[in-house]
């Protein structure tokens, strides 16, 4: 639905998965929301990644309407965590929290598709090649500079939500981005092997990086981190050379791997702001943080940022005040610094290679596993968030 208004109650800044889906609860909930998105509305999505989701991730897609029956998706009903080199394992099942999976794998484009269509049904008004340009807070309202179709307009309303990266964030008072480069490169592929994966998921510390193969259809995903020189040689070598590592790095619970498919690389990098509000302008999934791709937190966390800021501004008559987004602040600051925590750590930790580093890491994940109440807690984390 196009057409700019000159004030709305919401304005969300950025159509990925995590700006629908607030439009979508928020719409739902009564409020006014204007989505405004860069891209054309029915232009191509070209992006190589396939989401691992929790359950909880999936059920919040769901409720909005942007889970539709013919989605194609991969369950995860396991979830297989092992070293190379050393002792100790640990493996999640959906029986460990009582839940139909643990997860579910989908393609980036297939979810933008869904979430595009669910837009559309729920009648939410979406601006399309809407590129911001300038928020600005004042007292009583926000305004928004916008260039759509290289006309530029203004826009004002309660509260701004930024959902996506960008320096709009860092354009705030009071709002710095810390910033941790890993000096990796996160390597994707889609690989098939000589067994079923039976909806296995795995996450692998190898030596040369850590790893995870996700159930995707028939073949696994791979997401691999490298360093940069090694990412780029692996994303132009033949593929029999990566084939060649992964069996080494992996081993042969899945077989042997047989074949691979066209590989992209991304640079990885931790970013967190140090405030997710300031003014009338409230800041979610990527644009409050980024982080590395080991334990498929980051798109699970931004999902569960969208969901809490429509449970803070739930009966709420002013959705910009101060007090409501300082509550918003605080309510996700122990998931968010929870998560951010674990995978920078779980980085660290792994980085050793020596015999009392793995030794370690062996007894940590034998007890995760031989304990139930201290699996279970570790499943609920990943599944749930902390503090949800």
């Amino acid at each position: 639905m196009q057409g700019l208004p000159e004030h709305c109650e919401i304005v969300i800044v950025g159509g990925g998965p995590v700006g629908a889906l607030a439009a979508l609860q928020l719409a739902r909930a009564g409020r006014d929301v204007t989505l405004l998105e860069a891209r054309a509305k029915d232009s191509p999505v070209r992006d190589a990644r396939a989401l691992a989701l929790s359950w909880y991730s999936r059920q919040q897609l769901a409720a909005a309407g942007a889970w539709p029956d013919d989605l194609p998706s991969t369950v995860i009903d396991s979830v297989h965590v092992s070293q190379q080199g050393g002792f100790g394992r640990t493996l999640l099942q959906q029986s460990d929290l009582a839940l139909p999976h643990l997860g579910v794998v989908v393609d980036y484009p297939a979810l933008i598709a869904a979430l595009a269509a669910a837009l559309t049904t729920a009648g939410v008004r979406v601006v399309w090649q809407a590129r911001v340009t300038e928020v600005t807070s004042l007292s009583r309202y926000a305004r928004l500079r916008v260039e759509i179709a290289g006309q530029a307009r203004l826009l004002t309303s309660r509260l701004v939500v930024l959902a996506e990266g960008g320096a709009l964030a860092e354009s705030q008072p009071g709002i710095t981005r810390h910033v941790h480069d890993y000096q990796q490169s996160a390597l994707l592929a889609m690989v098939t092997a000589s067994q079923p994966h039976r909806h296995i998921a795995y996450e692998r510390f190898s030596e040369r990086g850590p790893f995870a193969l996700l159930p995707h259809g028939e073949q696994l995903m791979l997401v691999w981190t490298r360093s940069h020189a090694d990412a780029a040689r692996l994303q132009e070598a033949d593929g029999s050379v990566l084939l060649a590592e992964l069996q080494q790095a992996f081993g042969e619970r899945l077989g042997e791997f047989v074949s691979v498919g066209e590989r992209a690389v991304f640079p990885l990098a931790l970013r967190q702001l140090n405030n997710v509000h300031s003014g009338r302008v409230v800041m979610i999934g990527n644009a409050a943080q980024t982080m590395h791709p080991v334990a498929a937190q980051g798109f699970n966390l931004g999902l569960r940022d969208a969901v809490g800021l429509v449970q803070t501004l739930a009966g709420v008559a002013d959705v910009g005040d101060a007090a409501v987004l300082r509550r918003y602040g605080a309510a996700r600051r122990v998931d968010s610094h929870a998560v951010v925590g674990f995978t920078h750590s779980l980085i660290q930790l792994f980085d050793g290679h020596g015999r009392a580093a793995r030794t370690l890491r062996g007894l940590g994940m034998n007890a995760i596993d031989v304990l139930p109440p201290l699996r279970k807690a570790f499943a609920e984390h990943l599944v749930f968030g902390v503090g949800m």
